[in-house]
């Protein structure tokens, strides 16, 4: 059991896990044969999962933080091993039963507490090694050199999107792909990240398919915006001239944010709406959005992870945590990185929502403060998942009919789908997406519990 006398539902414990096969090989596992010397007490799970070889995998997770550890050679976090004891647990508390710690979890549990405690007794600002430059002139100057290339970039790109103008949009065409895979790495090597990510875009718009023209030149609009909001960001209000920063790809240490001199932490019991892991090579990227009980504050936490680096934070939807955030400067702030904890995770309520106008409200006031962005993330309440006649399309209707939101194109064909209509059975739910100029897109449904779409 956790501190609050719960145990995790299967869908937070899958929620956990950081690619589909993961979730596959845990389940596989959440079967009490393949495992001995299990247990559990308020605030850990543990035991031996019989493997290949000669000795079983000793696995122990925190449900705290929550933490894993296993002797198992994966590098995925949490590993098949973690998942398939967390789903054991979870499913049925006479496979689980509580007790002491074997001495093995007991001592990477104690190594734990010890280097938390530590850390919060240590004086403020102890506990992170100070990240001011060994010479601040020095720093300056890189920065000075570093904001003069990303200018000359942006002037380059200018001038590139002016010939296309004046040649016209079905140049883009004929040239194909390369012409903007070889401008956006000269963006790259201008120290744009963000400016080549958009040029690549441009070129993925000439193969969309129908109305590419118009979509073509929606997306050369907002990168002139971009570009001549860089040139002029010395006249920008500060929190404009931070959002151009972070769109080019200026970044802001995380630590920052937490320990600098401008340092500024909302504390709140944020609710884990969804986490969400995606592929890009060997990136991986996971998502976490929260929203904060009494701020009302959204709150979108990003870690990244590849074959040596896991992913560092894993938090279920539907979870409960006081703890401090930090947000990212920018004039509509959403991204923001986790700070102290002051309890430990606990089950949440179903969120309150709102309808689908003050939706589309919601994302409209951000596009005003930030119109670079694709979407918002909403929680919609009593609405109904409504599929087209041909299946071409979904909608989500309000419970008195007057408005609907066609569901995001990029989901349709996705078996989740059909999960929300089955769990709302042609009733209103509570639903969690991200609402933008494509329509909405579900992430996590409330049945009461939390869903994962």
């Amino acid at each position: 059991m956790n501190p609050q006398g719960e145990r995790w539902t299967t869908d937070q414990v899958l929620a956990l896990a950081p690619d589909e096969a993961s979730r596959r090989a845990g389940g596989k596992l959440a079967a009490p044969g393949p495992w001995s010397e299990t247990g559990a007490d308020g605030g850990a799970v543990w035991g031996q999962c019989k493997g290949s070889g000669k000795k079983p995998y000793q696995t122990v997770v925190d449900i705290k933080g929550p933490a894993f550890k296993c002797s198992c050679p994966s590098r995925k976090f949490p590993c098949k091993h973690a998942l398939g004891l967390l789903l054991l647990w979870a499913g049925d508390d006479r496979e689980v039963t509580a007790g002491e710690p074997a001495q093995w979890a007991g001592e990477w549990l104690a190594g734990r507490r010890e280097r938390a405690e530590r850390s919060a007794s240590a004086p403020s600002g102890a506990g992170a090694p100070s990240r001011a430059p060994a010479d601040p002139e020095a720093a300056r100057r890189r920065a000075e050199r570093r904001m003069q290339r990303i200018g000359a970039g942006a002037t380059e790109l200018e001038q590139r999107l002016e010939d296309l103008l004046r040649s016209g949009l079905a140049t883009a065409e004929r040239a194909g792909y390369g012409s903007w895979d070889e401008t956006a790495a000269r963006m790259v090597d201008a120290q744009a990240p963000g400016l080549a990510s958009r040029v690549r875009e441009l070129g993925s718009a000439v193969a969309s398919g129908p109305d590419w023209p118009a979509r073509l030149l929606e997306e050369c609009a907002l990168l002139h915006l971009l570009d001549q909001g860089f040139l002029g960001i010395e006249r920008l209000p500060a929190p404009l001239a931070a959002t151009v920063r972070s769109r080019v790809g200026l970044t802001t240490e995380a630590a920052d944010l937490l320990t600098g001199p401008e340092a500024a932490t909302v504390r709140d019991r944020w609710l884990v709406l969804a986490q969400q892991d995606s592929e890009d090579g060997k990136l991986t990227t996971r998502r976490i959005f929260l929203r904060g009980e009494r701020t009302g504050r959204m709150a979108l936490h990003l870690s990244f992870g590849g074959a040596n680096r896991p992913l560092d934070v894993a938090l279920a939807p539907g979870l409960v945590l006081d703890a401090d955030l930090a947000y990212y400067p920018g004039a509509r702030p959403l991204r923001a990185v986790l700070g102290e904890r002051h309890a430990p995770a606990a089950p949440g309520p179903v969120p309150p929502g709102c309808g689908i106008d003050a939706a589309l409200a919601a994302y409209g006031d951000a596009l005003r403060d930030d119109p670079w962005l694709d979407s918002w993330p909403v929680v919609l309440a009593d609405v109904t998942p409504i599929p087209s006649r041909d299946g071409a399309g979904w909608q989500l209707a309000d419970t008195d009919g007057e408005s609907a939101l066609p569901l995001d194109p990029r989901c349709l064909g996705r078996t989740s789908l059909w999960q929300l209509a089955a769990i709302s059975g042609g009733a209103p739910v509570t639903l969690f997406g991200e609402c933008g100029h494509r329509g909405f897109l579900p992430l996590t449904v409330w049945d009461p519990a939390p869903v994962s779409l």
